[in-house]
């Protein structure tokens, strides 16, 4: 291993600049999500309009941060590499992780931590993910999910007894919650925990669990009620020196490889009734909080891996001669290089987006934040993809970084909530408050004969706003982007158009499905992707807008080519999805797959 310079640790946050930031869009925390919203056909625009800023003081705070990034990483490229050969980072290197201060990232001032805002967190590692997947998922696991339960609902005694030790990364967090008959189906987890005088005894096994072998700190969650109750979930703080607590090997990944993925295993395990994070039973709660306050984090490494894959191919691209001229004048390369472009700008134009609505106090983004993990996985996929394909047969191979990208990049798709989840989630959580009022539209029809002047009225609201997503001659309130500049006019139209596409499509689908929805996962998905394109799109709208007002039309011109190529995906895709609501091939698709189910193998071969 090479030894780097003296390290540089990142200090705490200075004061807060005293030049004051633009205003940014503000985010009230009773008020609907913003996709929600969008799902009535409204567009709540005083949530992304104008475009938000990193605040002076977190600006200055992560420049320091990013040059001791650079400082520790930037050297270490071949180290990294062997590294990931050999499957574990060695000692010496987390060691000067917790030299350099990034295990403290989120832990607040009062504890010795950098107290880094959403925005500044998710931003610091984008720049880690720069240089490395397995760096910035080490960091994160510790961050985003494996200590962010003791911050958000742990008591300030167990804050006073492990923060300062979780910030110095003496102790280093995992969250242990997968297990290997419940992946996605959290519920349905078989660890349990009895109580036993001021203990509960726990006993389980945890599969996958991100830096397993090196954390001392677990987050763990276990089965607390009787046998079959499956939301009776219990989340525990559990530490390492506890008698009963084990890990398995390093696990031989794909990728990610450096990064400590491994069993852990709980056998008889005492925790004090002190060690309970949140309430007894309310588990479930705790960890759905836990990975909304973290997707943003993946959002962030997702859009730092973008763009390093965009500065490898486009100098490999201005390098390479084919033909007597650099690939870079062909047609196909510009395409594939200019929808990179395209996808990284959406991508940290909502990632950003969401940030702020974190920061500034909202409470309803767990969609929101949902979406820039699923659109910014599948971005990143993309890239990293069409990276490789530009760099051809050295994209295939070891001595060059873009195949471990690729390999560090599949399984964003997967943790932190498959994408399949992801979107069944998205849809039916926005959708939850038009099923609710069609639900009240039922209840009041049912005296519609006993009180019909308030039947009349809650049908007339009703039909008035249905009858506004038919026509446009019914002026409907929200409808539109009243504070965009005009140089995005014509996508500002087009978005709008698509809201009203949005509103009527979910309105048809609840009317068809009712409670069935929940297991109509073809049309859920189908809403899903607009709801993911239509929110994306909104925060680019607003970041171009935002650019024009400040910098002029002039300045901006590659931004506003941006967001009119983008504009007119999302149009083709809305309206693909918009179109197979009614008439699709889904009856057929389920048919061929059960006939695969039941033979086990593809059932056709030109040898008789």
């Amino acid at each position: 291993m090479s030894t780097s310079t003296q390290p540089s640790p990142v200090s705490s946050p200075p004061s807060p600049s005293a030049s004051p930031s633009p205003p940014a869009p503000a985010a009230a925390a009773s008020q609907s999500s913003f996709v929600a919203q969008l799902c009535f056909g409204a567009i709540a625009e005083d949530l992304i309009v104008p475009y938000p800023k990193m605040k002076a003081g977190d600006q200055e705070t992560f420049k320091q941060i990013r040059s001791s990034i650079e400082q520790l990483l930037k050297s270490k490229e071949k180290n990294l590499r062997e590294w990931d050969a050999k499957g574990e980072f060695p000692p010496e290197f987390i060691e000067e992780l917790r030299q350099f201060g990034l295990f403290s990232l989120v832990i607040p001032e009062a504890h010795g931590g950098m107290q880094l805002s959403t925005t500044a967190y998710s931003r610091t590692l984008q720049e880690l993910a720069k240089y490395d997947g397995s760096v910035a998922v080490t960091i994160g696991a510790h961050s985003s999910i494996g200590m962010r339960g003791l911050l958000l609902f742990g008591t300030d005694e167990q804050k006073q007894r492990y923060l300062p030790k979780l910030v110095t990364g003496e102790m280093i967090a995992a969250f242990c919650l997968t297990e290997p008959s419940s992946g996605s189906d959290a519920a349905s987890i078989l660890s349990t925990a009895v109580r036993d005088g001021d203990d509960w005894v726990l006993n389980g096994d945890k599969l996958w669990i991100t830096n397993g072998g090196i954390a001392q700190f677990f987050t763990v969650f276990a089965k607390t009620g009787q046998q079959g109750e499956r939301s009776n979930v219990t989340a525990f703080i559990v530490t390492r020196d506890m008698t009963g607590v084990t890990t398995g090997p390093h696990e031989d990944k794909m990728g990610l490889r450096a990064s400590s993925t491994t069993t852990v295993t709980f056998d008889n395990v005492r925790v004090p009734a002190a060690n309970v994070l949140g309430e007894v039973g309310k588990g479930f709660k705790v960890a759905m909080k836990i990975l909304n306050s973290g997707r943003t984090g993946l959002g962030g490494g997702a859009v730092g891996a973008m763009k390093r894959c965009i500065e490898l191919c486009t100098k490999q691209a201005k390098e390479r001669v084919q033909f007597g001229k650099p690939i870079a004048e062909f047609g196909l390369i510009k395409q594939k290089i200019g929808h990179m472009v395209v996808d990284c700008y959406a991508t940290e134009s909502a990632v950003n987006m969401v940030n702020h609505l974190i920061d500034n106090g909202a409470e309803e983004y767990a969609v929101e934040a949902a979406i820039t993990k699923v659109f910014g996985s599948e971005a990143l996929w993309r890239c990293a993809d069409e990276a490789l394909q530009i760099a051809g047969g050295n994209g295939f191979m070891k001595d060059f970084p873009y195949e471990k990208i690729v390999r560090d990049a599949r399984i964003n798709r997967i943790y932190e909530g498959t994408n399949e989840i992801l979107r069944l989630f998205i849809s039916l959580t926005a959708m939850n408050e038009v099923g609710s009022e069609l639900k009240e539209l039922s209840n009041s029809l049912k005296g519609i004969f006993d009180n019909p002047i308030k039947g009349f009225g809650v049908i007339s609201e009703y039909a008035r706003r249905r009858a506004s997503l038919a026509t446009s001659v019914v002026k409907r309130e929200k409808s539109q982007f009243t504070r965009l500049h005009p140089a995005v006019q014509s996508q500002q139209m087009v978005f709008q158009e698509l809201t009203r596409d949005l509103a009527t499509a979910v309105d048809r689908v609840l009317r068809k499905h009712g409670k069935a929805i929940i297991g109509k996962q073809f049309a859920s998905r189908r809403l899903a992707d607009m709801m993911i394109d239509l929110f994306t799109l909104a925060c680019t709208l607003s970041r171009v807008s935002t650019a024009v007002a400040e910098k002029g039309a002039a300045s901006v011109t590659k931004e506003l080519e941006i967001l009119e190529v983008f504009t007119g995906q999302v149009k083709r895709r809305v309206r693909s999805n918009l179109s197979k609501i009614d008439e699709n091939d889904d009856e057929l698709i389920k048919s061929i797959a059960d006939h695969a189910l039941d033979a086990e193998a593809y059932s056709w071969d030109n040898v008789t």
